[in-house]
């Protein structure tokens, strides 16, 4: 039983999340009817990992267990044939082994959150971008950020209702940076907690808008108190860009 490596992107607006849940429609659920629609299999799908509602992808991964060898290609043309009504897209389909598995075999997950700001609302962009009207300061947002990067407790940052054994966490990289209009937060680490990293955007926008400084943030982290944390990011924002397996450049 030959196993897919998927890579997916989505408009998570229409989704009530990656998961597939009953009675709402899921990233995950779409994926898994266009499956059963081309191969006539009923399986569940395996992801490197669990957006939220209205979270978006540019390159998730997932794998599949399909019964017949078909070719890459076709696998490919025929998922996005049974997805056209979805906001969903399968970019890429590769034969992988069998102990190959899209979350367990993951070593680095990479997250973007887009900030629009000016003062007009987006038109084009609505749902896709937070929209901060106030002017940013994306250079003393990366200072903050610096703060962020290593081995912590990011009980701040956690959501209260996250399922991970412990807050310990290692951010490898936390880097602001201004592109045109928009200030881009990017965000690389093996794993992340639930809703951790629209904690973290959420909290340094704070310091680009000036309410905060990084001092501040670095207090916050240190205090492994979640009433601490700054106001958590929209989802509109949020993007998983990546994922990082052995091996891989």
């Amino acid at each position: 039983m030959p196993r897919y490596r998927l890579t997916i992107e989505y408009d998570g607006r229409p989704y009530n999340g990656f998961q597939a849940q009953a009675s709402q429609p899921s990233v995950q659920g779409a994926i898994e009817a266009a499956v059963k629609a081309f191969s006539g299999q009923a399986i569940r799908i395996a992801a490197a990992g669990r957006t939220d509602t209205g979270v978006h992808a540019t390159a998730q991964v997932v794998h599949v267990d399909l019964e017949r060898d078909w070719p890459t290609e076709t696998v490919m043309n025929a998922l996005n044939a049974h997805l056209v009504r979805e906001a969903v897209s399968v970019l890429d389909a590769t034969v992988v082994s069998d102990d190959w598995h899209a979350r367990f075999s993951a070593n680095e997950r990479r997250y973007l959150y887009r900030i629009l700001n000016r003062r007009a609302p987006p038109a084009l962009e609505a749902g896709k971008v937070w929209h901060v009207k106030k002017p940013v300061d994306a250079e003393a947002m990366h200072v903050a950020a610096q703060h962020l990067v290593g081995l912590h407790d990011f009980t701040t940052f956690r959501d209260m209702a996250c399922q991970a054994k412990s807050p310990l966490k290692t951010l490898d990289v936390a880097r602001v940076l201004r592109v045109g209009d928009e200030v881009h937060l990017v965000f690389e680490a093996r794993s992340f907690l639930h809703r951790q990293v629209r904690s973290m955007a959420g909290t340094l926008a704070e310091v680009g808008v000036g309410r905060w400084t990084a001092d501040d943030v670095r207090a916050a982290l240190e205090a492994r108190d979640r009433t601490a944390c700054g106001p958590v990011a929209p989802a509109d924002g949020l993007y998983l860009t990546g994922v990082g397996y052995e091996g891989e450049a």
